[in-house]
């Protein structure tokens, strides 16, 4: 059962991470090493397994064996999985007693970043796990999104837009989580500003069924906020102005208001000696 090969496509560790290739190490070749030996490695992003594609995979190793070794290293008491926690999982349900593997020498980090990035390379994930696990390489490993772009083969604006799906609510993380609401919808929610908004545009997603399509329609069709928003900053920049030319009126020289977004600031006071600037702040003082 050990020496069979070839069913299915299956991406290397060793392909996806080359810089590891000149330091790793094999410690042992293709052995069998009991199953309850083996534990999954805790930083695996996918936290579903679909009960029949497992299924399948068992089936096609009762007819053909375990055709890929798992790879494994050696931790304190247990050999932890890098890649093959479904052949291991399948292999679970069959009640086999051992599994064909190969023991790595990597370390602790180096291992982890494999398994993440070998899992993540497979097919299947949801994607919020698939941009959970992106956020982990780059938390955990200190990589940029350009470093995951590259190790994930795809386009940075592929990894950036997969790790905004992380900043919705979760409770609407879960909707995309469970399917009840799409990628899209989620990138047209993305587009709104405040949190009840987005949860209540959702939940008529589902209750109405819509369609990303008619989802956007719908929100074209409400009044916009940005012009309200608009006529604010109007509002707040005209007292501010009015402000500022009181100010000059008052104490007889030119005054500038500063203000960011935000509308924190300050006011500049100009004089042209110390006889004037002792003047304002008489003025100042007496008010």
């Amino acid at each position: 059962m050990a020496n069979k090969r070839g069913l299915g496509k299956w991406l290397g560790v060793n392909a996806l991470i080359p810089e590891v290739q000149e330091n790793e190490e094999i410690l042992q070749a293709e052995s069998l090493l009991p199953l309850n030996e083996i534990e999954p490695n805790r930083q695996q992003p996918r936290k579903k397994f679909d009960p029949e594609k497992l299924q399948a995979l068992a089936d096609s190793i009762r007819e053909h064996g375990i055709v890929q070794p798992l790879i494994v290293v050696k931790e304190a008491d247990y050999y932890k999985i890098v890649a093959g926690e479904r052949r291991w999982r399948a292999a679970k349900m069959l009640g086999l007693k051992e599994v064909p593997v190969i023991i790595r020498a990597y370390t602790s980090l180096q291992s982890d970043e494999i398994a993440l990035i070998e899992n993540l390379q497979r097919e299947n994930l949801s994607p919020i796990e698939e941009a959970a696990g992106y956020k982990q390489l780059m938390d955990k490993f200190g990589l940029t999104q350009e470093d995951v772009s590259r190790k994930m083969g795809k386009s940075r604006p592929a990894i950036a837009n997969a790790l905004r799906l992380l900043t919705l609510p979760q409770q609407i993380q879960q909707l995309v989580e469970n399917e009840k609401i799409s990628v899209g919808h989620a990138k047209v929610l993305l587009g709104l500003e405040h949190p009840a908004e987005i949860e209540r545009v959702a939940k008529e997603i589902v209750s109405k069924g819509l369609s990303v399509r008619q989802t956007e329609e719908m929100l074209k069709k409400k009044p916009r906020k940005e012009k309200k928003k608009i006529e604010t900053n109007e509002n707040i920049a005209n007292a501010i102005l009015d402000a500022c030319n009181k100010l000059e009126r008052k104490l007889g020289t030119k005054v500038k208001i500063h203000y960011s977004a935000a509308y924190k600031g300050k006011i500049e006071i100009a004089f042209n000696d110390l006889k004037q600037m002792t003047r304002l702040l008489e003025e100042i003082e007496n008010e």
